[in-house]
């Protein structure tokens, strides 16, 4: 009977150490999965995360092309009626100086409603302010959608603008695209902005950095380039302007 007895004490004895010596293998077996499982499936952190999701806003654009008789002049009349573009919500984006003609300006500024900048156009007050200013001649007036855009910060202030009309935006890109960003970085270009008109969606404009200015020229102007183009769908000979960034 008494070894019956110490025959099941060491029977419960050895299940009530066994019990937590099981639960203790089985809640590290746990953790273990759950920890690995985490390690595999944690997010990134927030600020990588919007890093990572960035994605690019489309917005629009009035530039007005126009010369002028003296930039400083000019530049300090501009700068004083930055709050009026700002009731017919125009924000002051870039300007460019023309590279041939240093008196040839390029304002580009931001807008969200369509009537309000072309309301702001034709505001008698800007054609004297212009007067005032020194500018020359007639101011061009165009409207885009920035479908494209790079704002990185680059040593580069020079740039040049490409502006043509095409006979259908979707091909010309294909083969805009299939000639790719390292080929026309082998030419002395850098992609930096596309845009497509308003009023004609076909009328396209592309700016590009410029690394080597020697480079550059020779390729827009040459043959294959022209080539290139046509069979692209460009319609008439493209224009050309060659400015420098001035903030």
């Amino acid at each position: 009977m008494m070894l019956n007895n110490l025959k099941n004490n060491k029977m419960i004895n050895v299940k009530t150490l066994v019990r937590p010596v099981l639960v203790f293998v089985f809640a590290l077996a746990f953790l273990s999965c759950k920890n690995n499982k985490m390690e595999k499936t944690e997010p990134l952190k927030t600020e990588d995360t919007v890093a990572a999701v960035a994605v690019f806003m489309p917005f629009k654009i009035i530039m007005i092309k126009h010369k002028v008789a003296d930039y400083g002049k000019w530049r300090k009349v501009y700068d004083a009626h930055d709050s009026i573009r700002q009731v017919y919500g125009i924000e002051h984006y870039v300007i460019g100086k023309g590279i041939e003609d240093a008196n040839m300006i390029l304002t580009v500024d931001k807008f969200n409603d369509l009537m309000k900048a072309k309301d702001f156009s034709a505001l008698p007050f800007l054609k004297t302010a212009m007067k005032n200013a020194g500018v020359v001649g007639k101011p061009e007036f165009s409207y885009f959608d920035v479908i494209r855009n790079d704002d990185s910060k680059i040593e580069q202030k020079e740039r040049l603008m490409v502006t043509h009309r095409v006979k259908d935006f979707d091909a010309w890109l294909k083969v805009y695209d299939a000639e790719g960003t390292a080929k026309r970085m082998s030419e002395g270009f850098i992609d930096r902005g596309m845009a497509r008109g308003i009023e004609d969606p076909n009328v396209v404009t592309i700016v590009f950095a410029i690394t080597d200015m020697k480079k550059a020229k020779a390729s827009i102007t040459s043959e294959a380039k022209k080539k290139l183009m046509k069979e692209a769908g460009v319609e008439g000979s493209p224009q050309l302007f060659y400015y420098t960034i001035e903030e």
